[in-house]
């Protein structure tokens, strides 16, 4: 009976996972199907049967619960026998050499290495708490296992921005106007599609989860030239076969779905015809952020002076199936922790120095209730020896 019901629960698993989006043909369709929670590693090294690409949400960036998940999926000896590379946001592309190096056994001083974190086009902290060093060496760990021609590369995904040839705000913005305006999104798909698709190799690529929408909220959920995300290029542009996954970490689903508390924590949902494939994606993404249209006659996005905001009531809703195949759910928003800034980087004024002055180059980083400057500053202050 036991093995049994493993057969019947791997042959779920496997029918879901393979159902292409807009299966359910118009006058077949009956009410939305239960919730479907599943192993999550199984269910993401078996999605790779028919898919090139899975794209992992990382759900509110330095949460601790997704890299713990991650962690577990990438020591997970199933994981190096299916999967080739690993694509992060959390790296700049000037140091793939370095990476590389460091993740197949090399000798890399920890000075060399951490710049490839530190030194992305993001001015502030956001890589440098301790979980993303420790996925690095995670990799290198798992790689000193395994023979040279299934060892796993790191490809880092963001742009190869030089921090040593930039001196000021203007310089900043020269660097960002010889880029393509949308460059955070298309330059790890240029990646992806030289180093995974054209050497048919199969790619984990842990992003944050609005790079991954399928059509951009932001956008209305309308077509708008010029600002393309990264999973759309590689479905539209690259013929990539994506299976893309939200992890929730800051909506409460158990006040939505009767089911939840029932859960275990990490579980996969197949969205497509679920109940929760069937929520406007906004109930996943809540925030009240302004929505933009191309102005009449403007047929590309290359500034925001292109745009402008949508009306109110025009707004328009999509369904959470149409923009992700399947939901991480890792527990109530209650539980969901977050790793913090090394005290000992506050102590140490060459870097604190360093990660001020950049933030100051970016004048929205400094304002609101997201202030970062001030957040960090603070931070600093409570964690400072008495």
């Amino acid at each position: 009976m036991k093995m049994l019901a493993s057969v019947l629960r791997g042959m779920l698993l496997w029918s879901l996972l393979v159902a292409e989006p807009g299966a359910t043909q118009a006058g077949q369709q009956g009410p939305p199907r239960p919730a479907v929670p599943v192993e999550p590693i199984t269910a993401i090294i078996d999605a790779f049967r028919m898919h090139d690409v899975v794209a992992l949400g990382e759900g509110a960036h330095n949460n601790e619960q997704s890299h713990a998940f991650r962690l577990k999926l990438l020591r997970d000896p199933r994981f190096a026998a299916t999967v080739n590379d690993i694509v992060v946001e959390s790296g700049n592309a000037r140091y793939q050499d370095v990476m590389d190096r460091f993740v197949r056994g090399d000798d890399v001083p920890s000075d060399v290495l951490r710049q490839a974190w530190r030194n992305t086009t993001q001015a502030h902290a956001i890589w440098d708490v301790p979980i993303y060093e420790e996925f690095f060496r995670s990799v290198r760990a798992v790689n000193a296992s395994l023979p040279r021609e299934r060892q796993l590369r790191v490809l880092l995904g963001d742009p190869p921005i030089d921090w040593d040839t930039i001196h000021s705000r203007e310089d900043l913005d020269k660097w960002m106007a010889s880029r393509d305006i949308n460059d955070r999104d298309r330059y790890p798909a240029e990646i992806i599609r030289r180093e995974v698709l054209a050497k048919h190799r199969r790619a984990l690529v842990i992003y944050g989860d609005m790079h991954l929408q399928r059509r951009d909220l932001l956008a209305n959920f309308q077509p708008f030239p010029g600002r393309e995300l990264l999973l759309p290029i590689l479905e539209r542009e690259a013929n990539a076969r994506v299976f893309s996954v939200w992890t929730n970490t800051s909506v409460d689903l158990n006040a939505a779905f009767q089911d939840a508390a029932a859960w275990p924590a990490p579980a996969l949902i197949v969205l497509r015809d679920s109940v929760l494939g069937k929520k406007d994606f906004t109930f996943y993404f809540p925030g009240q952020a302004p929505r933009f249209k191309l102005k009449d006659g403007i047929s590309r996005w290359t500034s925001p002076g292109d745009s402008t905001v949508v009306p109110p009531g025009e707004e328009r809703s999509l369904n959470m199936e149409d923009q992700f195949d399947a939901l991480l759910y890792l527990g109530p928003p209650s539980s969901i922790t977050m790793a913090r800034l090394d005290p000992a980087l506050c102590s140490d004024k060459s870097y604190l120095d360093m990660r001020l002055w950049r933030m100051s180059l970016v004048p929205f980083l400094g304002v609101g209730r997201g202030n970062l400057v001030d957040q960090l500053k603070q931070y600093c202050a409570a964690v400072a020896p008495k």
